[in-house]
C-alpha cells in the first residue's frame, strides 16, 4: 500500500493510475476505522482497479463543544488494517493541507441539512459538505463510497454531487451491525460496559417500527410515540426519532406511502448514537 500526505502526491498517484487506465474508488473516512469502513472498502475493490481511502479528522464538521479533541485516532492501526485490505493508497493530510492559511470558502447544501442531525449539530453538514467536495476534488475518484449509517450524510454528498456536476457516481453501502445490532461507530468506543449493553436497545426499536409500519401503514405516529418511550425509560436522552421520505427528507407523520426511513439520535452518556433502517410501503 502506498501512502499520500500531501495533495500533490495524491494527485501523482492518481494521474499515473489514470494513465494506465485505472478506474479509482474513494473511501473517506475520519480513521478509527472498524468493520463498517472496511465493508466501504470491499465495495470499492469490487467495482474499482484502484482503491484509495482517506484518513482525515475533519475540524469544520465538529460543532463547539463536540468531540474533536477527543475523536478517536489510531493512524498506525488504521493504516495497517487498510493495508490488509489491500488498499492501494492512503491519504493523510494535514489539517493544514486541506484548510491552508486565508481558506474562506464554504459548501453548503440548504434544506437536507435543516433536519435531523443539522438541527442539533450546528454547521455539521457544512463542514462535511466543504471537505467532501475538496477530497473529490483532489482525487478525481469513479465512485466513492459512503454507509447507510450516516444516511442524511449520504443523501447530502449526492446532492452536492449533482448540484456541483461533479463527474462521480456516489455509492451508499448498507449499514454493518454488530450481533446484537449495534450499528458499528468510532464513537463506540466511548461507551462504558453498561452503556454498551443498553446501546442495542436502538436499532431493536428501529426494527419493531420498521416491522410494524410495514404492516399497518398508517400506524407511523403511534409507532413513533410508543418508540420514544421505549428509549426514554431504557436511559437515552432521545434527540430526535422521526421517519422520513428515503429521497427528500420531508417527514412522514400520518401514514406511510414512499419508500422512507426511521430515524433517530440519541446519548447515553457522553456518547451520541445515531442509526437508521429503510421502511417499504405495501405494494
Amino acid at each position: 500500500m502506498e501512502s499520500a500526505r500531501t495533495i500533490a502526491d495524491l494527485r501523482r498517484h492518481i494521474g499515473i493510475w489514470r494513465g494506465g487506465g485505472d478506474r479509482i474508488g474513494l473511501v473517506p473516512t475520519m480513521g478509527a476505522l472498524h468493520q463498517g469502513h472496511m465493508a466501504l472498502v470491499r465495495a470499492a475493490r469490487a467495482e474499482c482497479g484502484r482503491v484509495v481511502t482517506s484518513i482525515f479528522v475533519n475540524p469544520k464538521q465538529f460543532a463547539p463543544g463536540e468531540d474533536l479533541a477527543s475523536y478517536p485516532r489510531r493512524e498506525a492501526a488504521d493504516l495497517a488494517l487498510l493495508a490488509s485490505a489491500e488498499v492501494d493508497l492512503a491519504f493523510a493530510p494535514a489539517t493544514a493541507d486541506i484548510y491552508p492559511a486565508g481558506f474562506a470558502t464554504v459548501v453548503r447544501v440548504t434544506g437536507l441539512t435543516d433536519v435531523l442531525c443539522g438541527a442539533h449539530r450546528a454547521g455539521h453538514f457544512d463542514g462535511v459538505a466543504t471537505v467532501v467536495t475538496k477530497l473529490l476534488l483532489q482525487s478525481s475518484p469513479d465512485a466513492a463510497y459512503f454507509g447507510e449509517k450516516d444516511y442524511q450524510q449520504l443523501i447530502v454528498v449526492r446532492r452536492l454531487v449533482a448540484d456541483l456536476d461533479i463527474p462521480v457516481r456516489i455509492v451508499g453501502v448498507p449499514t454493518v451491525r454488530e450481533p446484537d445490532g449495534l450499528a458499528l461507530s468510532s464513537r463506540n468506543a466511548y461507551l462504558t460496559p453498561e452503556q454498551r449493553r443498553i446501546a442495542p436497545a436502538i436499532a431493536r426499536v428501529l426494527r419493531s417500527i420498521a416491522e410494524a409500519v410495514a404492516r399497518r401503514p398508517n400506524s407511523v405516529a403511534c409507532e413513533l410515540a410508543s418508540g420514544r418511550e421505549e428509549l426514554r425509560k431504557a436511559g437515552f436522552s432521545l434527540e430526535y426519532l422521526e421517519i422520513r421520505d428515503a429521497e427528500t427528507l420531508t417527514p412522514v407523520t400520518d401514514q406511510l406511502t414512499a419508500p422512507s426511513r426511521v430515524f433517530v439520535a440519541a446519548r447515553l452518556g457522553r456518547t451520541r448514537l445515531i442509526d437508521n433502517m429503510p421502511l417499504t410501503p405495501p405494494a
